[in-house]
């Protein structure tokens, strides 16, 4: 009996891969992700599974495991992943042509900086900079005041035990978001609830680009609505700036990618940033005081130790090549985990799996990836967590988490990674 179920799945495995050889993977289709390929996103914590150092110092470029001979590699280094991102000549960012059109997403669906390469990335990115730059960002900082203000009004209102996570740490950049983009308020209903569902690998990619295809489909009706009638955010001023020069599965993708970007992470940071900081008396007191300097080390500090983005936007290698000893074909996936390559030693220096604001690294974090495909939202990130945490600490100065850190609903397997909810006392 043992041979025979053998035998029928060495069959089936070669019609599979077959099949896969003549049409490609789909990776809206799978639904399920190898036990052996989920350590990029697994965690204890806030630290990255053991596994991770471990493939860090023996192994420069990682071999992951996955069917139907798929060659995908890990980078965990933090010299490797610097390498790979800033390399623009020997790898596509272009995904799309894993999507076949008969999944729960389609080559349409998928856009963004993040998945496209020069020119067209070197265009889009053109558009959307001016609106990046501190200078802009600098008048959205009284709204964002506001913004955290008000949430915090609302926490408090619930009462000690509220939900920290779902009164403050994901309306704050959500509401800066939507308005930066000039979003309807009958949008951002649907955008809230999609919103983390397509960092979910969970169940594989089914689910994931599912939501994927379903908040894109919202972006399409809001561009449509606003080329008729541009609205005052971002997406009324590019089709003002560009009008018919640009399409709308090029805006849809643009305002997807700040969207999703300036959102999820953002709020992950917010949350986790709060837990860690709880843990030790003498840090929270830094934020309280508010001393710019302190809360510039401090976001720095968390943005590098938390690494909620944990690994960046997949690289195909364009040819064939050598890289770091092994032989890569064109086609071959490249990951850089940028988890890993922030715990790195060679660059965080001593003790890299702990806190510490004081610390002087050798080189700079990775939590916004790196070269051309670097977050474009950096800076507005960093605006929105030195006001609202400085503010959160300031306004409830006994603030306390409600259940040990063990307790918590962490994300798993998760892209972004972060906390359902975070309840507190105060």
């Amino acid at each position: 009996m043992v041979d025979v179920r053998a035998k029928v799945s060495g069959w089936v495995g070669k019609l599979v891969v077959r099949r896969i050889q003549k049409k490609g993977i789909d990776l809206s289709r799978i639904s399920f992700i190898p036990e052996k390929t989920k350590v990029p996103l697994q965690r204890n914590g806030m630290d990255p599974v053991p596994r991770i150092a471990e493939i860090r110092a023996t192994e420069p470029m990682h071999r992951l495991d996955l069917p139907f001979n798929f060659r995908a590699y890990l980078v965990t280094g933090y010299e490797e992943s610097r390498r790979i991102l800033t390399d623009r000549d020997s790898y596509s960012n272009d995904i799309r042509h894993m999507f076949h059109g008969d999944g729960p997403a389609t080559s349409d669906d998928i856009g963004g900086l993040g998945f496209t390469d020069p020119p067209l990335h070197t265009r889009l990115r053109k558009i959307v900079t001016p609106e990046f730059t501190m200078r802009r960002l600098a008048r959205l900082e009284p709204m964002i005041s506001d913004i955290v203000d008000q949430q915090l009004d609302k926490l408090a209102a619930e009462g000690s035990g509220a939900d920290m996570a779902k009164h403050v740490a994901f309306p704050v950049p959500f509401q800066t978001i939507c308005a930066l983009l000039g979003l309807d308020y009958e949008d951002r209903d649907a955008f809230e609830k999609l919103g983390s569902a397509r960092f979910d690998a969970t169940n594989g990619g089914a689910a994931a680009f599912g939501a994927v295809s379903e908040q894109r489909e919202f972006l399409f009706e809001a561009v449509a609505r606003q080329r008729k009638e541009p609205g005052d955010g971002l997406i009324g001023q590019i089709l003002r700036d560009e009008g018919d020069l640009i399409s709308d599965v090029d805006l849809a993708g643009l305002a997807d990618g700040v969207f999703t970007g300036g959102f999820e992470t953002t709020a992950g940071m917010i949350a986790l940033g709060t837990i860690v900081l709880l843990r030790d008396p003498e840090y929270a007191a830094l934020v309280r005081k508010g001393d710019p300097e302190d809360i510039d080390r401090i976001v720095e500090e968390l943005l590098r130790y938390l690494a909620v983005v944990q690994v960046a936007f997949p690289r195909f290698a364009k040819q064939d090549m050598m890289l770091f000893g092994q032989q890569l074909k064109a086609g071959d996936v490249v990951l850089a985990s940028l988890s890993g390559a922030n715990r790195d030693p060679a660059s965080a220096g001593e003790r890299p799996d702990e806190f510490d604001p004081y610390r002087v690294p050798a080189s700079g974090h990775l939590a916004f990836g790196h070269g051309i495909h670097r977050c474009i939202g950096a800076e507005l990130a960093r605006m929105e967590l030195r006001i609202a945490l400085p503010r959160l600490f300031q306004r409830f100065p006994n603030l306390a988490l409600a259940k040990p850190q063990e307790e918590l609903s962490f994300r798993q397997l998760s892209f972004v990674y972060g906390v359902d909810e975070l309840p507190v006392t105060f």
